[in-house]
């Protein structure tokens, strides 16, 4: 056969029961009728919103920033009264006072947002979120863990809202790592005592400095300035 038109575009035929297969597996992923007309009810992006959803909302309050973030995780609820009733997230908002961070704060909680919307395993992006690091260096939460960036904050509360809501299991530690961790602690708290000998005592409220990294940031004379190294944002 000779073809004497430009070719545009190709198909490959297939056998009619493989594109029965195909079709009925694509309707099957759109299937989104209500368990009580006995069909099971999947995330999926073309999911309408409820007019109400479960919510949960979490406090960031971080020594690098002067306002607390509030992190709200809303669910929705799947197959609600059957034996297939699941909670998965829908939407995520964190609200906060410091305008500093509202482009990327939009930004993010947008495409988060989508991303449980699409459903399936969204739990990756807990690691995502978790392995995002701050250039001016990370600080230390309240009981001594280390958070890299307030990213990875947001990571570790939306891994603590999926262990909440069943799709990620607890963490738990077997005796071993428990008598390890045990003794670091003690050693920090150690150490700690040393070095207290010769620290100064830093005013309540202080912020983290972003050239010494030391917890000595206050407002002197209408400018934030460190009293460890003297860097000031005034010059």
């Amino acid at each position: 056969m000779k073809i004497e038109s430009r070719i545009v575009d190709y198909r490959i035929e297939q056998p009619q029961e493989e594109k029965d297969a195909a079709a009925k597996a694509k309707v099957k992923a759109l299937e989104f009728e209500t368990s009580a007309g006995g069909k099971v009810v999947h995330m999926h992006e073309k999911l309408d919103r409820p007019e109400m959803l479960r919510g949960s909302t979490y406090k960031v309050k971080t020594p690098v920033d002067d306002h607390a973030m509030y992190v709200t995780i809303n669910d929705v609820v799947l197959n609600e009264g059957t034996e297939h009733e699941s909670q998965r997230p829908f939407e995520i908002f964190v609200n906060s006072k410091n305008l500093d961070h509202y482009q990327w704060i939009v930004a993010l909680t947008r495409i988060m947002s989508a991303v449980f919307r699409k459903g399936g395993d969204v739990t990756f992006i807990v690691e995502e979120l978790k392995a995002v690091f701050d250039p001016r260096g990370g600080y230390w939460q309240p009981g001594g863990k280390y958070m890299p960036s307030i990213i990875a904050e947001l990571g570790h509360i939306v891994e603590k809202h999926l262990q909440y809501i069943g799709m990620l299991p607890p963490d738990t530690l077997d005796e071993h790592q428990r008598q390890l961790i045990e003794s670091k602690r003690k050693e920090y708290e150690e150490s700690k005592k040393q070095t207290d000998a010769f620290a100064r005592d830093m005013p309540e409220g202080a912020q983290m400095c972003g050239k010494c990294h030391d917890k000595a940031v206050i407002m002197m004379d209408g400018c934030m300035t460190c009293l460890s190294c003297g860097d000031s944002k005034c010059g």
